[in-house]
């Protein structure tokens, strides 16, 4: 029996792993990693007897690794900024290998890092950093890549201006975007635990689309003509994003504004494309399409969707 163990599996794409894990695998055994005192995963996998859950503190090494000891794989699904993305996973990573654990699955879960300008994109510079301690640890590693989580689209950032019937669009509208949902990211994420010769990189695409495929399908689902509107390049995009992040606050701030305007410029400047999409790998699947979300959303609009602040479009 493969024994996979969650970090993070409290958190939302954590939770729809280990369901993933539970409902195609029956001789998998789950760990869920949480932190001591907390209680949430005692009370969200109450009665599941294939999770079993490990207290640690991820500033407990020997905890930590005790923690870990026994398990195939680890899977990161933590969620944050450097304190989480560095610091948090550095700390499982130097466990994993104490521990004797054969995998480790980084939280990426993002469009692709790898070819950004550097002091574009804070959060995918973390994993990038990140990504080179994992390729110097003694054991397999695999990310899986998969474009921003396509319910950006439903109002969390602002591209679809529901109620202006807008699609904006930086420097091009033509360029190809890659989304996929939470769902079928959790799903690519339990087969490649399960998959002892899964590479060093996964990538996976729900749909791919540019402004102006939004643009039609909106049209087509409303029956009221939408259309793409240029809102900059984006090197005005990048430097609003700059002038946003001197006057943040709070620089750990995991999801903010200006983060979600660096994530555009990493799209709509194409470096963050995805180049090696291989949605046939774990077999066929119906993978759920930007109309699919738009479509399922329309009933559920917010009469301010237009209006919401640029959050977190990605990872």
């Amino acid at each position: 029996m493969t024994t996979v163990l969650i970090a993070g599996g409290t958190g939302d794409l954590g939770r729809r792993v280990v369901r993933e894990l539970l409902a195609t695998t029956p001789d998998t055994s789950v760990r869920v990693l949480t932190r001591p005192g907390s209680g949430t995963a005692e009370r969200l996998y109450a009665g599941q007897k294939r999770v079993e859950i490990r207290e640690a503190a991820y500033t407990d090494r020997a905890g930590l690794a005790a923690a870990l000891s026994g398990a195939d794989v680890v899977v990161s699904a933590v969620s944050g900024a450097r304190a989480v993305i560095l610091d948090t996973q550095r700390a499982l990573l130097s466990a994993a290998v104490e521990a004797g654990v054969r995998r480790f699955i980084p939280s990426d879960y993002s469009a692709d890092y790898r070819r950004i300008t550097p002091g574009s994109n804070r959060n995918f510079e973390l994993r990038r950093t990140f990504a080179a301690d994992l390729d110097a640890a003694p054991l397999r590693v695999t990310s899986v890549l998969n474009g921003a989580f396509a319910d950006m689209l439903t109002g969390q950032a602002p591209m679809i201006l529901f109620k202006r019937h807008k699609v904006l669009y930086w420097s091009s509208p033509d360029q190809s975007l890659d989304f996929t949902t939470k769902d079928d990211v959790a799903r690519t994420v339990a087969r490649v635990a399960l998959d002892d010769a899964a590479p060093r990189v996964v990538e996976i695409a729900g749909d791919r689309v540019t402004a102006r495929d939004i643009a039609r399908i909106m049209t087509e689902l409303t029956g009221t003509t939408f259309t793409t509107q240029w809102a900059g390049t984006t090197g005005i995009l990048s430097a609003a994003a700059r002038i946003g992040r001197r006057l943040s606050k709070d620089e750990d701030e995991t999801f903010p504004a200006w983060q979600g305007m660096q994530y555009f410029v990493s799209m709509f400047s194409g470096e963050a494309e995805l180049n090696h999409v291989d949605n046939e790998r774990y077999g066929p699947h119906d993978w759920t399409t930007v109309r699919d979300v738009l479509e399922a959303h329309l009933g559920t609009l917010s009469p301010r969707a237009d209006t919401a602040t640029i959050g977190r479009p990605g990872s």
